[in-house]
C-alpha cells in the first residue's frame, strides 16, 4: 500500500509547539466568577460528581471550551487551560467545578472495573495498608497503576476520545508532562523507515488487564498502533499491554521487526515532543486519538504541601471522528459522536460515568 504523508494541524514537534504558545487557553476573571457562580448554585444541591451539564451553567465560558473542543478534535488535539485559582477550593468543591467543566466537553466515562469517575494520579506507594504495589508485573497490574507511583511513564493513550488532568497541586521537582503527535510520528516513520511503519498499521496483540476490565485475566485482542477511517489517523497504544499479551499462551511471539518497529516509535516520540510542566490549576486535555502521553519522574515532598495531585476525566465527546472497523473490541462503537470507550463495569454492564 503506497502510503502519504498526513497534513494538516494535528502535525507538529515539540518545538513549534513551544514557541507558538498558543496551545494554552487562560481563564479571565469574568470566566472564573461564572464558575464559581455556578459552584455556588450547586454545591448543596447535586453530588460532588454525576451532576448534568445543565446543572453547571457556563454561557460566557461555554464559547471558551467550544473553542478547546474544536481544537481538540479538529486542531492539534492538545490544550493546556491555565488560571483556575485551585487553591480557593477545598477539595470537593475542586471536583465539582472539574466534573462541571468536563460535562460542557463531553461524557464521563468510567476509567476502571471498580467505578472510578474521577481518577486521583498521586503517589499511592506510601499507602499504610501495603495493597498497591506499582511494581506488580504481568496481566492484573496496569499501566493506570504504575500512574500512581513517583516514576516516569511510557508513551501511552487512555481508552477514551479525551483525557483531561488537573493539576490540584503540584510536586516538589519533576512530573513533567511530555506530548508527542501521533500523526508527526507516522510522517517520520514514513520518511525514514516506511516498512517499520508498515508493521504499526498491522496488528499488534495486546492484554486487556483484570483490573481496567473486571476481567479474570488472560483477555487479549488484535489490533494496529495505527488505524485509519475516513482519512483520519486513530492509535489506541501502550507498549505495557502488547508486553503482557506476550506472556499469555498462544499468543503469536512478537518478531524482530515488529520489536524495531516499537522502538522506532518510541526514539521518535521522544524526538518530536514537548515537555510542558504543570503549574497548579491547569487543565489539560489531549485528544487520545492523535496525541500520546507520558511523564518524567517526580519526587513529592509531603510535609511542605508540595505532593503531587492530578485529577483524571475519561471524556467521550460529541464531535469525535469515526474509528476504524474491528476498534469496537476495545471502544464498544466505531461511530463517531457516539459515547464509548471507558471501561465498561462488570455488573451493570454501563460504561458511562454521567
Amino acid at each position: 500500500m503506497t502510503r502519504a504523508p498526513l497534513t494538516g494541524p494535528s502535525v507538529w514537534t515539540g518545538a513549534e509547539l513551544a514557541a507558538s504558545g498558543d496551545w494554552v487557553r487562560s481563564f479571565d476573571a469574568a470566566h472564573i466568577a461564572e464558575i464559581e457562580g455556578a459552584l455556588a448554585n450547586i454545591k448543596h444541591l447535586c453530588p460532588v460528581l454525576g451532576f448534568p451539564k445543565d446543572a453547571f451553567p457556563l454561557p460566557r465560558t461555554a464559547a471558551l471550551l467550544a473553542d478547546v473542543s474544536n481544537e481538540l478534535e479538529h486542531g492539534r488535539g492538545a490544550v493546556r487551560l491555565r488560571g483556575l485559582p485551585v487553591a480557593r477550593y477545598e477539595p470537593n468543591d475542586l471536583r465539582r467545578i472539574f466534573w462541571g467543566i468536563g460535562r460542557h466537553l463531553g461524557t464521563a466515562v468510567f476509567q476502571n472495573a471498580r467505578g472510578e469517575a474521577m481518577g486521583e494520579v498521586r503517589d499511592e506507594t506510601r499507602r499504610e495498608d501495603k495493597s498497591f504495589d506499582p511494581t506488580q508485573e504481568g496481566r492484573v497490574a496496569s499501566a493506570r497503576a504504575r500512574s500512581r507511583s513517583t516514576g516516569p511513564l511510557r508513551w501511552h493513550t487512555d481508552r477514551c476520545d479525551v483525557i483531561a488532568l488537573l493539576c490540584a497541586r503540584n510536586a516538589m521537582e519533576g512530573g513533567i508532562s511530555k506530548l508527542v503527535s501521533i500523526p508527526a510520528i507516522h510522517n517520520a516513520m514514513l520518511e525514514r523507515r516506511p516498512d517499520l511503519l508498515e508493521l504499526l498499521c498491522q496488528d499488534y496483540w495486546r492484554s486487556r488487564p483484570a483490573d481496567e476490565d473486571g476481567l479474570s485475566g488472560g483477555n487479549v485482542y488484535a489490533q494496529p498502533v495505527f488505524g485509519f477511517a475516513d482519512g483520519r489517523i486513530t492509535s489506541q497504544y501502550s507498549r505495557t499491554y502488547v508486553e503482557q499479551a506476550q506472556e499469555v499462551p498462544g499468543v503469536p511471539k512478537l518478531s524482530a521487526a515488529q520489536n524495531e518497529a516499537l522502538d522506532m516509535l518510541a526514539a521518535t516520540a521522544e524526538a518530536l515532543c514537548l515537555h510542558s510542566a504543570f503549574e497548579d490549576g491547569d487543565i489539560q486535555l489531549l485528544n487520545n486519538h492523535v496525541i500520546y502521553h507520558g511523564r518524567t519522574a517526580y519526587a513529592d515532598d509531603a510535609p511542605s504541601g508540595r505532593d503531587r495531585l492530578l485529577l483524571r476525566l475519561w471524556l467521550a465527546t460529541p464531535n469525535s471522528r469515526r474509528l476504524p472497523d474491528g476498534f469496537e473490541t476495545l471502544w464498544g462503537t466505531t461511530a463517531p459522536g457516539a459515547v464509548r470507550g471507558g471501561v465498561v463495569q462488570p455488573q451493570s454492564g454501563e460504561r458511562v460515568a454521567a
